[in-house]
């Protein structure tokens, strides 16, 4: 460990809790927690009123999950504590996962006289209201906060600073340094979501644009890299800043705000959670894999959700899964399922192209979940993205590295890269 230069936290995307200090004020709400299912009813129908009443039309923030309505959920259940009075440690600031361990990083073991202060970066602000192209809160945002939440001060409940990804902005104590047998001058990097972190990982801290990354896990995500910035809330589409290394903050300052990449993308119902639904083993689904022809297309054609509602590339509450006809072989069936998923996957590329996405194709897909596993699936999904309007080139590929942590990890060392 006294090797270590820099560290980069990652936290699933909207987890996040308000503290005073270095101490957790209110209960942690994960990235699911829907503020329509709280105990308050009232409460939640006075956030949704305000959502709808304050956050642009289409914006990210308005999601029921978001971290924006956390926080306004917290503020209608008790007022919070503020710093209008000479307590500045009695403030209570909102913290996302990410940013509450770096913090504590940061501040533990020094003097209690010091007041914490809250970083956090462009990728976990996003939900939360941040305007990642003009990199500040929005003015709509202080106004529902101060006159539609009635927080006196809606700077002191927020995030001190936000940064890239990657960028340092601090050191961790000399209690942390020490109990970990780390060096003093470690650096503290701005942090990243787990879902773009495991998009660093397979596809590296510098890609270029067109460099797209497919999750096959229970349910279908898809991320490309973009020059330019998409966004269709509807759809549950939009765009990260991509961080940028090598070049000085003050530089990015002069830069337009179309300069640069955007990691944009969405996810779908869809996915390999339908194999185990429809009774499929690991060991039948390589023995039936490995006798399915990639390169022959099944005459069924599938929507292979698990239940009713999808989000993308269609938004549609009501669609239904299309399973039938179902075949008496479970060889067929598999292929038409495989290849139903695989052209979801399709489909929701060609939307983010056509919602502004440059490239509009991918030139290069990695692949990673359990079904990133099957060299079959890989084989079949590139012939049918090829067939389906995207450019001749493109590859799909298995991904080397997919954890979030390695992701992190290259954050932190990219800054420091000679």
């Amino acid at each position: 460990l006294s090797r270590v230069r820099a560290i980069c936290v990652s936290g699933t995307s909207a987890t996040c809790l308000l503290a005073r200090g270095l101490e957790a004020s209110r209960p942690a709400r994960m990235y699911d927690y829907d503020i329509s299912s709280g105990d308050d009813g009232a409460a939640s129908d006075r956030v949704a009123d305000l959502i709808d009443r304050y956050v642009p039309e289409k914006h990210t923030a308005r999601a029921n999950t978001g971290s924006l309505a956390k926080l306004l959920l917290w503020i209608e259940e008790r007022a919070l504590s503020t710093d209008d009075d000479d307590d500045e440690a009695s403030a209570e600031v909102l913290c996302h996962q990410s940013d509450y361990i770096s913090m504590s990083l940061m501040h533990e073991g020094l003097d209690d006289g010091e007041k914490c202060t809250v970083t956090s970066d462009w990728h976990n602000c996003l939900k939360l209201g941040y305007d990642v192209r003009e990199r500040e809160f929005p003015a709509w945002m202080r106004t529902l906060l101060e006159e539609g939440a009635g927080v006196p001060n809606a700077d002191s409940i927020l995030p001190a600073a936000v940064v890239s990804p990657g960028e340092p902005f601090g050191a961790i104590s000399p209690a942390v340094a020490s109990r970990y047998g780390l060096s003093s001058d470690v650096a503290l990097v701005g942090g990243t979501t787990d879902s773009n972190a495991a998009f660093f990982a397979a596809a590296g801290a510098r890609p270029e644009a067109g460099t797209a990354v497919t999750s096959l896990g229970s349910t279908l995500a898809m991320k490309m890299l973009s020059g330019t910035f998409v966004e269709d809330a509807g759809r549950g589409v939009y765009s990260h800043r991509f961080p940028r290394f090598g070049s000085s903050e003050d530089d990015d300052d002069d830069d337009d705000e179309d300069d640069g990449l955007w990691l944009v993308g969405g996810a779908s119902n869809v996915g390999c959670a339908v194999l185990r639904q429809e009774g499929f083993t690991n060991e039948e689904l390589a023995e039936l894999s490995a006798e399915i022809d990639p390169n022959s297309d099944s005459p069924l054609s599938y929507y292979p959700l698990t239940k009713k509602g999808e989000r993308f590339p269609i938004a549609d509450s009501a669609k239904q899964p299309v399973l039938t006809p179902k075949p008496d072989d479970r060889k067929e069936y598999l292929h038409a399922i495989l290849q139903g998923i695989g052209d979801v996957e399709r489909d929701g590329f060609r939307i983010l192209g056509e919602l502004g996405a440059s490239p509009a194709d991918p030139t290069i897909v990695w692949s990673c979940g359990g079904g990133s596993k099957n060299d079959m699936w890989i084989s079949m999904r590139e012939r049918r993205l090829r067939e389906g309007g995207h450019q001749g080139g493109v590859e799909v590929r298995r991904a080397k590295n997919t954890e979030a942590s390695y992701g992190a990890a290259l954050l932190a060392a990219a800054s420091f890269e000679d």
